[in-house]
């Protein structure tokens, strides 16, 4: 039986801007099973960022169905769309998020904090050891590379053990090396522990690092198999490079 983390199905999604009527999303229909990588790519106005606001539960769809985890969440309210985020979806932002004066450790606790949880400085201080931080738990963003600052926002993301990693051009702030190695880790995080991944990037050589891509065209999904190097249902708007 599938399992499936994400699972959209006809998703719309209207914004009303004065007399006019834009249609971000014209009936999405994808999915995302549980333990994949998949990328989301698609150029400026697409659609890319509208379809990451619904699957990270920052928006709302207009019509259509999204399950997280097997929860219908179109319906739900502020403080459950508020719940569902910090239990259930990790994120990572191109600008990091970071506070500027607070240590890496308080940085990785404080969804723990929101969530009423014990024990935080000890799940902290673990979370940055498996992004290989360890050695600056105490240290803060002046103190640290971009790189290191992005590795504490992974670590920030996975402390609450979510259902989902969704990480928002997580290289786009970095130079080649630093790139590289925040990607390594993302792909270990997904091969290794099995952390599902929805990764958004406008860049194809790093969406080619996916399992599969899902391309934002229009307002539409396609597709596309990284490892067979085919369509799977609507054919793909534009090729990967």
């Amino acid at each position: 039986m599938v399992d499936r983390v994400i699972d959209c199905q006809d998703v719309t999604k209207v914004y009303h801007m004065g007399d006019m009527e834009v249609q971000a999303l014209r009936g999405v229909t994808c999915h995302v099973e549980r333990g994949e990588f998949v990328a989301i790519i698609g150029p400026s106005g697409s659609g890319k960022s509208t379809l990451m606001n619904i699957i990270g539960c920052l928006d709302q769809s207009t019509a259509g169905s999204y399950r997280l985890d097997g929860i219908e969440v179109r319906d739900m309210d502020e403080d459950d769309l508020a719940i569902i985020r910090n239990q259930k979806i990790g994120f990572v932002f191109q600008s990091f998020n970071l506070l500027p004066r607070v240590p890496a450790w308080k940085q990785v606790a404080l969804p723990l904090i929101y969530a009423g949880e014990s024990d935080r400085r000890d799940r902290a201080v673990a979370a940055l050891q498996s992004v290989g931080l360890g050695d600056r738990v105490g240290h803060r963003p002046n103190e640290l590379s971009g790189g290191q600052m992005q590795r504490v926002a992974i670590a920030r993301a996975l402390v609450t053990n979510p259902a989902i990693l969704l990480a928002d051009e997580p290289t786009g702030n970095l130079d080649s090396k630093s790139g590289t190695e925040v990607m390594n880790i993302i792909k270990r995080l997904n091969g290794e522990e099995g952390i599902t991944i929805i990764l958004v990037t406008h860049d194809s050589n790093v969406a080619a690092q996916a399992q599969r891509v899902i391309r934002i065209f229009d307002g539409r999904a396609y597709d596309y198999d990284m490892k067979t190097g085919e369509s799977i249902g609507l054919k793909v708007a534009t090729p990967i490079a």
